[in-house]
């Protein structure tokens, strides 16, 4: 009897088991979206789909009841497709009783950032594509134009692209592609605009053999896909932006790859990672949907292009394959604009300060450079809503305080007013940047390069800001609620989303001892590091590599660093993409890892230096050469992961000042940080693990 029971109840779970299944599952038909990493993230009204299963020449595929069989082209052991008039919303994908919902949203967005920012101005008629011609006016209020597509030739003479003749000209030059074929160099250009946003993107083609598509590749394509991100923030609000990451590189394309970008991914023109990351994602559906689903897809981008390959790769997984990334700051909204911050509040203090040197300030600040602190203290006005407004944006438009406070914000808070929420007492964007409890130039005091009077002083009249940036005697106060949205939805990038699964290639040139200082501090490339280490417990998908600040070539294609980097990553994709083996992604990452690929830094006279890259001053090869001079925050004892928006506090200890402090300096102390001060071995108040990927807002 019990025998019987226990087979009825295996059974009933069994038949429960498969009912429950999704219906691809159960019917032996599978659908599946390929142009976009979720199905509930599709946009424009198509989609590249394919069917796999069994009796596919018998299959009828229906998109919301309609036959959309002839859509599709038998490839291989599955269908594939471009499913054209999914309406806005939910639609219904079937096939031999498979289902799959597919959301679709506008070509205009928004997909993820929410309502469109306004105002916003257009920049068509400004944009020069690559053919030399304007696309001229808009053609609607989203800043729309017509796509149009270019067939381009590189030039023998001088290396430029030109407009290709009906006839083969005389200096058409040929380019052998990585995977090693030697074909005509004529890329397809197609430029558009998508999302608001003016995207463009090229490939080595052959026109005679027709347009490509979705599954007919361009002639030339070696199947990979760089996306290039372009730098910049003040000032990247309320404008479409005339030019993108650029898609001219004669090795790039050269080799076969398809290069990509698009004018809201350049940080200059748009400082918000999520709107960047809508409109790479729906950029890239474009691409796949126009020419096929690329072996993988790297993020390429310096300074706030770095922003974006991280913020992307870590929190909108599917999107990167792989980083090539320069200049590196893990994100725009904490680890800049905590040090830039607090570089206006020092250059602000010293302004009026007596009896500080130069060394002094420059020990308090923790910088290389005691100019740096200046340097930065001009970017911290990112944050005041009056300063950085584009030249495009009317004056009539913007924000004033007096005469007209409800105009336009042009701070990068408010720009990322979606994410962020406003603060229902000022009507401002809601800031998660805080300074209550810093103790400010702590490891200067305790290395006797600055006096207890000089430490008690700057911290007791620092200060902080008001919700317009104006300064204030009083430390700054985040917001606890934009706090919590900063690490739920990975606006401080915590490593261990996308990252950890993803390749990473920071190259670094070393402008930390530039004579008028430099915003691109090595520090923040270990800040990175030191995030992926607590995220996974290793940082082995993290290759540094450290040049000269004028070493030959940069951050180009033109430096055989960064070429050879490159096709070193290529080898680590296909490898790691080629594992079915046991274990993680980020396990099966680091075992494919090139043994070729490692840390290095070269010497000012480019002797190569293989060796792991370290955190410090004077302790290895590589920082004796090029040392990471720490930043406000970790003079005042933080970790360089930087990864605390809000430091809870403790009691004052006498123990932590090795500075012998009077009575009276106690006191003072006492005064200036009467809730306690920082204590930098917690995790800051509403710090947590991320959330699920892909937030949306």
């Amino acid at each position: 009897m019990k025998r019987t029971t226990a087979l009825v109840a295996l059974a009933t779970a069994m038949i429960a088991a498969v009912l429950a299944l999704p219906a691809s599952a159960a019917s032996g038909v599978r659908i599946e979206v390929l142009s976009t990493p979720r199905p509930d993230m599709v946009s424009d009204g198509n989609a590249l789909i394919s069917v796999t299963g069994r009796h596919l020449e018998d299959l009828k595929v229906r998109l919301n009841g309609r036959d959309v069989t002839g859509s599709f082209t038998r490839t291989a052991d599955k269908l594939v497709g471009v499913v054209q008039g999914l309406v806005n919303g939910r639609n219904t994908v079937t096939a031999a009783g498979a289902r799959l919902v597919v959301t679709n949203h506008p070509r205009t967005g928004p997909l993820l950032a929410g309502p469109h920012e306004t105002p916003f101005v257009c920049g068509t008629a400004d944009f020069i594509t690559l053919a030399k011609v304007k696309l001229g006016p808009p053609t609607d209020a989203n800043c729309s134009v017509p796509t149009r597509v270019d067939y381009l030739y590189r030039s023998t003479v001088d290396r430029s692209l030109k407009v290709l003749p009906a006839t083969k000209p005389a200096d058409l030059a040929t380019t052998t592609t990585s995977d090693g074929r030697t074909v005509p160099y004529v890329v397809r250009v197609e430029t558009g605009v998508i999302n608001r946003s003016i995207y463009e993107y090229a490939v080595l083609d052959d026109p005679a053999a027709g347009e490509p598509s979705a599954v007919k590749a361009p002639a030339g394509w070696n199947g990979r896909l760089v996306y290039t991100f372009g730098g910049g923030c003040p000032g990247g609000w309320y404008q479409q932006g005339s030019g993108t990451g650029g898609i001219n590189d004669d090795v790039l394309l050269g080799r076969g790859y398809a290069v990509a970008s698009s004018s809201l991914n350049v940080f200059g023109v748009n400082c918000n990672g999520v709107l960047a990351a809508e409109t790479m994602a729906m950029t890239r559906e474009h691409i796949v949907e126009s020419i096929g689903v690329p072996k993988q897809t790297i993020g390429w981008g310096c300074s706030g292009g770095s922003y974006q390959v991280f913020q992307i790769a870590d929190d909108y997984p599917g999107l990167l394959d792989g980083i090539v990334a320069s200049c590196v700051f893990p994100e725009v909204g904490f680890a800049t604009l905590h040090t830039i911050t607090d570089a206006l509040l020092l250059d602000h203090y010293f302004k009026s300060a007596t009896g500080w040197t130069d060394e002094q300030k420059r020990a308090a600040s923790g910088f290389g450079m005691v100019t740096t602190i200046a340097n930065l203290a001009g970017a911290g006005r990112r944050i005041d809503p009056r300063v950085y407004c584009p030249a495009q944006l009317p004056v009539a438009l913007r924000y004033d305080p007096v005469s007209n406070p409800d105009g336009a914000r042009c701070d990068v808070y408010d720009h990322q007013v979606n994410i962020w929420g406003k603060n229902p007492a000022t009507g401002a964007a809601r800031r998660p940047l805080d300074n209550v409890g810093i103790q400010y130039g702590l490891d200067a005091l305790n290395a006797g390069k600055i006096t207890a009077a000089q430490f008690l002083d700057l911290n007791r009249s620092i200060g902080g800001f008001d919700t317009d940036a104006n300064f204030v005697p009083t430390r700054t106060v985040a917001d606890q609620r934009a706090i919590d949205t900063a690490y739920r939805t990975g606006q401080l990038i915590n490593g261990g989303g996308g990252l950890a699964s993803t390749p990473i290639i920071d190259y670094r040139q070393y402008w930390d001892q530039l004579p008028n200082g430099d915003i691109h501090l090595i520090f923040h490339s270990f800040s990175l590091r030191e995030r992926l280490r607590k995220a996974n417990g290793d940082f082995g998908n993290h290759v540094m590599l450290v040049q000269a600040g004028d070493a030959a070539g940069g951050f180009s294609t033109k430096n055989p660093v960064l070429t050879d980097a490159l096709a070193a990553l290529d080898r680590w994709m296909d490898a790691t993409d080629a594992d079915h083996g046991p274990g993680s992604p980020h396990q099966r990452l680091l075992r494919n890892k090139p043994a070729s690929l490692t840390d290095a830094c070269w010497s000012p006279q480019n002797q190569k230096i293989v060796e792991t890259q370290v955190n410090g001053i004077g302790t290895t090869k590589c920082n004796t050469l090029y040392p990471v001079w720490p930043a406000p925050r970790q003079v005042a004892g933080a970790s360089v992961a930087n990864d605390i928006i809000k430091c809870r506090l403790h009691p004052l200890d006498r123990s932590d000042y090795k500075a012998k402090l009077t009575a009276a300096q106690w006191q003072t102390l006492r005064q200036t940080f009467p809730s306690g001060v920082c204590d930098w071995s917690k995790p800051g108040l509403g710090q947590q693990d991320p959330g699920p990927g892909w937030p949306t807002f």
